[in-house]
C-alpha cells in the first residue's frame, strides 16, 4: 500500500513529487479528537444544523488576501447522496459562499459510483475514482478561480481527480478547503497519533512550496 507521510516540515510525498492537480489547499485542523467527533455527528447521524458552525470554522483557514469567483462543493454521486439524504460538502459550502458572496456552483458532477473511499489505500482510491468526475458547464468553469470544498481530506485523491477535471474544462486556479485533514500517516497507511493544533490553518500547497496533502 502506498502511504503519504508529511515530513517535519508538513510536507507530503504527493506535494514533494510535483503531483498535485490543485494549486493550494487549506484545513482548519486534524482529524482527531472533538472535531472528528462533530464531523461523524455531522456526516453520519445527519445532524445538519452542525453544518453551519462547522462551516464557519473552515472560513478561519482560508486567508485573507485570497479571491475566488466561485465556491463549489465536492459533488457526491447521485445514488450516494440519495442514500445519504445530503451531500455534506455542498452543507458545508453554502454558508462560506454566502460569507464571500459567491456564487455555489453544481457544475462539478460524480458521473462514476465507485466504492466507498474510506478504508481504500492511495492506489486504490485512485483507482476508484478513475473518470468519475465530468464538468456540465465548462464556459462557467474556463478561466474562474474555484475554491473546492470538501468534509476531510485523507490522502487528497478524490481533491485531486475532481481538481484535475476541472483543470481541463480550463479552470485558472482550484484551490481546496476541507475542515479536516488526516494529519500524519505511518508507512502502512494507518495513523501515526501525532496530532496538531486546529486553530492553525494548513500551509498552501504547490509543486514547488508547503504541503498539506495528507
Amino acid at each position: 500500500m502506498e502511504s503519504y507521510p508529511l515530513d517535519g516540515h508538513d510536507i507530503c510525498g504527493t506535494c514533494r513529487k510535483g503531483k498535485p492537480n490543485f494549486d493550494a489547499t487549506y484545513s482548519y485542523g486534524s482529524y482527531d479528537g472533538p472535531l472528528r467527533q462533530l464531523i461523524r455527528l455531522f456526516k453520519y447521524s445527519r445532524i445538519e444544523s452542525l453544518s453551519k458552525p462547522l462551516s464557519r470554522l473552515m472560513v478561519r483557514a482560508i486567508p485573507r488576501h485570497l479571491s475566488f469567483d466561485l465556491v463549489m462543493p465536492m459533488p457526491m454521486h447521485w445514488y450516494r447522496q440519495w442514500r445519504r439524504g445530503f451531500n455534506q460538502a455542498e452543507l458545508l459550502a453554502r454558508p462560506v459562499a454566502r460569507q464571500y458572496g459567491m456564487p455555489l456552483s453544481r457544475h462539478l458532477r460524480r458521473v462514476r459510483l465507485g466504492k466507498v473511499q474510506a478504508g481504500l489505500g492511495a492506489e486504490a482510491r485512485r483507482e476508484n475514482l478513475k473518470r468519475a468526475f465530468r464538468v456540465k458547464r465548462t464556459d462557467e468553469i474556463s478561466g474562474k478561480k474555484i475554491l473546492l470544498i470538501d468534509d476531510v481530506l485523507t490522502t487528497g485523491s478524490t481533491l485531486r481527480a475532481a481538481a484535475a477535471a476541472l483543470k481541463a474544462a480550463g479552470a485558472a486556479e482550484v484551490v481546496t478547503l476541507t475542515l479536516a485533514r488526516v494529519a500524519r500517516q505511518d508507512t502502512a497507511g494507518r495513523l501515526s497519533g501525532q496530532r496538531f493544533e486546529p486553530d492553525l490553518a494548513m500551509s498552501q500547497v504547490s509543486s514547488e512550496g508547503p504541503c498539506t496533502e495528507g
